[in-house]
């Protein structure tokens, strides 16, 4: 049912992996279908992406649990968001009847998490996209931080999470007391230093930045073809169309998660470049 392959990195104190590779999977039924990779960037420091991409069974029903996370100075955050995130929402008293409460709060509690552990955990942090699919039918999408879910619905890209950008949310820093600033370089950064303005961890920074996700839901009708989460590593160099119009065109999820993570290094991208494709209906 869910099977992963083909990983290779080295663990975390947390028992996370680095997650360079690629992989797939299906539901039980067959008829979702999902592939992976994860390809490391040209920067002088390990991988710090990590994913998620499982199905499960819970309470009689299957979860699809997918989702990327970007770490920045260090990978011990994505890690810890790999290991816990998806049991901490799966925990929430109010999951099956209110998802899209149980999500925030699960994101919010376990940023709460990680700040009480940033001894252990450093002084970096991560974005996240979350996606989860309810027996193959409802889809919930989360995220904090600019790694992106894309739906394709009748071949059409539609957008299901909010890239969280310095610029778009200033008003939001500068009043908790921060600034932005396109110094040093050219990207708008929380003061000077993180070019998104909502991440798990970051605990210098957290008292101008926020962890709360936008969450979006949506029924996986006849229409819905393919979903592809992805980290900022794949959306700079390429935009939501194209990444719908290539991942279609690949009937094997795996291939077309290593078709867009090929295209994105063709294009220069520098960044780790990481893709989850899923598939509906096989």
């Amino acid at each position: 049912m869910d099977r992963l392959c083909c990983f290779s990195g080295s663990y975390s104190q947390y028992g996370g992996r680095s997650s360079s590779g690629s992989g797939k999977g299906r539901s039980h039924d067959g008829l979702a279908k999902y592939g992976f990779s994860l390809v490391k960037g040209k920067a002088n420091h390990p991988m710090e992406d990590y994913h998620v991409a499982k199905f499960v069974r819970s309470q009689g029903h299957e979860l699809g649990l997918f989702a990327i996370y970007d770490g920045h100075l260090g990978d011990t955050v994505p890690a810890y968001l790999q290991k816990h995130l998806f049991s901490n929402i799966l925990k929430e008293e109010e999951f099956w009847v209110d998802p899209n409460r149980s999500i925030l709060k699960a994101y919010e509690r376990t940023d709460q998490a990680i700040l009480s552990h940033s001894s252990d955990l450093g002084r970096g942090g991560s974005t996240a996209v979350t996606a989860i699919l309810l027996n193959g039918q409802r889809l919930w999408v989360a995220n904090v931080g600019d790694s992106r879910a894309v739906l394709s619905k009748g071949g059409q890209a539609v957008q299901m999470s909010i890239d969280h950008e310095p610029n778009t949310e200033r008003g939001s820093i500068e009043n908790k007391g921060g600034f932005v600033s396109n110094m040093p370089g050219d990207v708008p950064r929380v003061n000077g230093q993180l070019a998104v303005s909502r991440a798990f961890g970051d605990k210098s920074l957290k008292s101008h930045l926020r962890s709360d996700p936008d969450v979006q839901d949506t029924f996986v009708d006849n229409t819905t073809d393919v979903l592809i989460l992805a980290s900022d590593g794949l959306w700079k160099v390429m935009d939501n169309q194209e990444a719908v119009d290539i991942a279609r065109k690949i009937k094997d999820p795996l291939k077309a998660a290593k078709q867009l993570t090929a295209e994105a290094l063709k294009r220069d991208s520098k960044d780790d470049i990481s893709c989850v494709v899923v598939r509906f209906r096989g």
